[in-house]
């Protein structure tokens, strides 16, 4: 059992299911963690993409599809449901008011500083804030931007660190330096936050994810002061998980010298699987003709080598002779698939083994 809790959202798991996008986290997955007692997160990255026959334009497919993965949430899941929406999105706005009127339980915001998102939340608004960091200097930029211009502290933070799938939020040459490990950065930010909420009166739990695949990983990181683990990587080999089998079968394929750092458009390292495209985009055979979906503030198609979320949609599918699968640094350790509850039962004991040695 968990004294876990995000304000008075109680969980009898301390695990946050992290949002993968494009289309690897939806209702399915999210659905089964949330009813196993942690927390389901849906990713709205693409998610448009994945609506396109509900609306001939990205922006009002993208609001549709995430009220409808939502909704199907609700009617499959008891738990708690949150809402990981990239900062970097251009329908960044439009993705958190949706949220918030479709009374997601959280937004996880990240890929970016969420510095105005209080600013969306109405009177009547149930909908917790997280934000998510690489740093301690970042957290405490949105704690002080918060509380001087909303009055809102933080409902809980969530520290990614540099084993982490997908986009990263530190520098290259930072990836592999033991500095910016999760271990090393944890305590420092558990630390400072200790004061902001002594200051502030309240209470600001700490989600820390990237790389952690087993329960004794687990363990070590709530020992330091973590409240909770955010695991994705873990979760995408469940029968749940919305992504393709030949998506699923690619993590549990891949060896260990698979797993890369790539650019990505959107300015950011990124951790991939090695697939044909990569392969390609390396060569430099990869260029979009134009951006029919501008999804990211920051990617320029004319300097682009290629299209990211049409990359990202395409291995949803299994078309990785199209795209690749962002994944976490243990993907590799992938052996079977297997149930969400399966999952979540075996993380659990295996932290429990872990205390009592």
């Amino acid at each position: 059992m968990s004294n876990f809790s995000i304000g008075n959202l109680k969980l009898t798991v301390p695990i946050v299911q992290g949002g993968m996008g494009v289309g690897i986290s939806l209702s399915g997955l999210a659905s089964a963690v949330a009813n196993e007692g942690g927390v389901g997160v849906i990713s709205c990255a693409g998610i448009g993409l994945l609506y396109k026959n509900s609306s001939g334009n990205y922006n009002e497919a993208s609001i549709f599809g995430l009220k409808e993965e939502l909704r199907k949430a609700r009617e499959l899941a008891k738990g708690v449901i949150g809402v990981n929406i990239m900062v970097a999105l251009t329908n960044f706005a439009d993705m958190v008011k949706t949220s918030i009127s479709s009374k997601a339980d959280i937004i996880f915001a990240g890929a970016g500083l969420p510095l105005d998102l209080p600013s969306y939340l109405q009177k009547d608004s149930i909908t917790k804030l997280v934000p998510i960091v690489s740093s301690t200097r970042a957290a405490l930029i949105i704690c002080e931007k918060w509380i001087k211009n909303y009055n809102y502290v933080p409902d809980a933070i969530v520290l990614e660190g540099p084993k982490a799938g997908g986009h990263l939020g530190y520098k290259e040459d930072q990836i592999s330096d033991n500095n910016y490990s999760l271990e090393e950065l944890l305590p420092d930010l558990v630390k400072n936050i200790k004061i902001v909420e002594e200051q502030n009166n309240c209470k600001i739990p700490i989600i820390a994810g990237g790389g952690i695949y087993n329960g004794e990983e687990m363990r070590k990181i709530l020992d330091l002061g973590a409240s909770a683990v955010q695991i994705g990587t873990k979760f995408v080999t469940t029968t749940e998980c919305d992504a393709s089998l030949a998506f699923k079968e690619t993590y549990i394929n891949a060896k260990e010298s698979d797993i890369e750092i790539i650019k990505s458009p959107v300015g950011m390292p990124g951790r991939a699987i090695l697939s044909k495209f990569i392969e390609r985009v390396k060569e430099g055979t990869e260029k979009p003709k134009s951006c029919p979906f501008h999804c990211i503030r920051t990617c320029d198609y004319t300097k682009s080598p290629y299209c990211i979320i049409i990359a990202l949609y395409n291995a949803f599918k299994g078309n990785f002779n199209k795209g690749y699968a962002f994944a976490g640094s243990n993907a590799f350790r992938a052996e079977k698939i297997i149930s969400v509850k399966e999952t979540i039962k075996t993380l659990m004991a295996e932290m429990k083994l872990s205390t009592k040695n």
